[in-house]
């Protein structure tokens, strides 16, 4: 009897060629087909490409580098700009309040000059004065600058140790008090006399806090030569927001 299936066989057994079995035969056949060894070259990681290679001879070989993070550029604005509210508030309240029966470090405004809180109050003085007068607003700013740098030479000259950076300091800082006796000088500027012993004592109050943070042990007799000019500086500070 005939097996199911057809049934061909190759006349050679050259390899490649497809050979057709029965079924009952395929049984009886295994094998396994191996994998061939392909190897890719990548190249060596290490040596560098022609044009990297060229832009290091011809001296561009910084186009490569890449920067890492600094850590230091994550920083908050108010730092990245040196800005210490607290430090400031700590400032003013010296300032305004200059008796040394209260216990505060007033030296700290001298000792340890800062630019943005002095520079905020001038500008806030400048803003209070705009009520009346537009154009004394860079007059403030350069009396500011000016007259500090005057107060500067002065107390050098008079032997003073004093830097620039503290007087710019001291000076913008004690101008709070003529800030602070602006809503007394708006409720009662009809009445003359009331108003002058409040400008008189603004100024007294400004000239006094600035005067006692300059004016050290150093000047000895004096005194008065520097505490004078201080005076008529914030008189003229004055001048400028009231017109007179």
């Amino acid at each position: 009897m005939q097996p199911p299936g057809p049934s061909l066989h190759p006349h050679n057994n050259n390899p490649g060629d497809f050979t057709f079995v029965s079924s009952t035969e395929a049984e009886d056949l295994s094998g396994s087909i191996a994998a061939p060894d392909v190897k890719l070259n990548l190249g060596d990681p290490t040596r560098e490409s022609t044009a990297t290679t060229f832009l290091r001879q011809r001296g561009y070989g910084w186009l490569l580098e890449v920067e890492e993070n600094d850590p230091e550029d994550n920083k908050p604005l108010l730092e990245e700009l040196d800005i210490d509210l607290k430090d400031i508030y700590y400032k003013i309240r010296c300032v305004l309040m200059p008796m040394p029966s209260l216990g505060f470090n007033r030296q700290v405004v001298r000792d340890n000059p800062d630019f943005w809180g002095p520079l905020a109050v001038v500008l806030f003085f400048s803003m209070i004065s705009l009520y009346g007068q537009f154009r004394v607003v860079s007059w403030i700013i350069t009396i500011w600058i000016f007259g500090s740098l005057t107060i500067f030479l002065l107390a050098r000259v008079l032997g003073g140790e004093v830097s620039y950076g503290q007087v710019l300091g001291v000076i913008g800082y004690s101008l709070l008090p003529l800030i602070v006796i602006v809503p007394a000088l708006i409720v009662v500027g009809s009445f003359e006399i009331v108003s002058t012993v409040i400008k008189l004592f603004g100024v007294f109050w400004a000239a006094y806090s600035a005067a006692s943070l300059l004016v050290g042990e150093e000047f000895k007799t004096k005194k008065p030569l520097l505490i004078y000019p201080i005076f008529l500086l914030y008189i003229y500070f004055l001048s400028l927001y009231t017109g007179v």
